[in-house]
């Protein structure tokens, strides 16, 4: 009897390990899923950092002097220096 219980019981125990490998927290379709939320985070923390870094460098473009200043406020607000002519070309 002892005999004939051993390897229905070791094939139970591989059916469970089984199971748990294909249906469990750690399986493999979660773990590839995870995988696949860690790369497309990796791609927005790029993304964000990028932006972040051309932010940085215009604050320190601020912050060295005000070419800066100059250069945008003529772009995105029309300054004009006194005694300046505005001249607008468009294509």
């Amino acid at each position: 009897m002892g005999v004939r219980l051993l390897p229905v019981l070791l094939l139970a125990l591989l059916g469970l390990l089984h199971a748990q490998l294909w249906l469990g927290r750690g399986s493999i379709p979660n773990v590839a899923g995870l995988q696949q939320k860690i790369d497309e985070q990796k791609a927005r923390n790029a993304a964000a950092q990028r932006v972040n870094d051309q932010l940085a460098s215009e604050v320190n473009d601020l912050k060295e002097g005000l070419a800066m200043v100059e250069e945008r406020s003529r772009i995105e607000l029309g300054m004009v220096k006194p005694n300046e002519i505005f001249v607008q070309i468009t294509k």
